[in-house]
């Protein structure tokens, strides 16, 4: 269990603000933090690391990480931390990078082989694409078997096929080590695969907290239109079948047939729309 109770003045997208957060995170969860640019989600995860200094508690199971009188130095908090520009030692090779936070090499073996980077063992980071890059930060933030791992939009730079290769490769690392994980993340697709919690954020404050489809998911009205989206998952509810679907920012919800259902897969491109109050979906063609 981490229990966070925290207070810091930033600079926010809208001026001066205070980050006032109070949460407590079940061990082993996957909890996505979301929200506009400036919200303070990127300075929470700094203040859960160590990195900056705020007023209030952190507490992890037993072991008091903050509080009035104490800090604890980030080394000794047990987390693993990726940033978006992976922050390699670019004079170390893939291997070396690893064993450099811990000399464990049978574990430095298993993280290699489990991210398909045992080849690459002896190459510098220079020499790496972008998304094998992300998978040796991903591997060296697991070389400490951390309580707490803090991946702060890790994915973002990658292109699309990359990034949901690296989707799986670090929702397998979570449940390979049972961490506790928390993400930062503006992808609702990313969210929904990943996460079982999402945390809102906004001007500092939390103003949304429960599971993925409760925070993400937005019903449509009577409303015609018509978007583009993705499908990423199909469900049978009783009878019938629903097709969850993201939109830009948005999950929806859409009734489909059973032949529909037959035709559409995950990752899927579709087009849904409206008329009389009917949703309509379509898969897109490459034409």
């Amino acid at each position: 269990m981490i229990k966070i109770n925290i207070q810091k003045d930033l600079h926010g997208t809208l001026g001066e603000m205070k980050l006032d957060v109070n949460l407590e995170i079940q061990e082993g969860d996957f909890l996505a933090l979301s929200g506009q640019s400036g919200s303070g989600k990127t300075t929470l995860l700094r203040i859960l690391a160590g990195l900056e200094k705020c007023d209030g508690d952190i507490r992890v199971d037993d072991e008091i990480w903050q509080d009035e009188k104490f800090s604890l130095p980030p080394q000794k908090r047990k987390i693993g931390f990726v940033f978006q520009d992976y922050a390699l030692f670019p004079n170390m090779s893939v291997e070396e990078n690893l064993l450099f936070v811990n000399k464990d090499k049978d574990l430095a073996d298993k993280l290699l082989e489990m991210t398909e980077l045992s080849d690459l063992r002896s190459r510098i980071p220079s020499t790496l694409s972008g998304g094998q890059k992300q998978r040796v930060a991903l591997c060296r933030a697991m070389m400490n078997r951390p309580k707490l791992l803090l991946l702060d939009e890790p994915l973002s730079a990658l292109d699309p096929k990359i990034r949901l290769k690296l989707q799986d490769e670090i929702l397998n690392l979570h449940k390979e080590f049972g961490t506790t994980t928390i993400m930062v993340s503006h992808e609702p697709s990313e969210i929904y695969k990943l996460a079982n919690r999402v945390v809102v954020l906004s001007n500092g404050k939390v103003t949304g907290d429960g599971s993925t489809k409760d925070v993400l998911l937005k019903t449509t009205g009577s409303q015609k239109f018509s978007f583009s989206g993705e499908i990423l998952e199909i469900v049978k509810v009783d009878i019938i079948f629903v097709a969850i679907i993201a939109i830009g920012q948005q999950i929806v919800e859409i009734v489909i047939s059973k032949e529909e259902s037959k035709d559409l897969t995950i990752g899927d491109k579709v087009t849904i729309s409206t008329k009389a109050f009917a949703p309509t979906i379509k898969k897109e063609t490459n034409d």
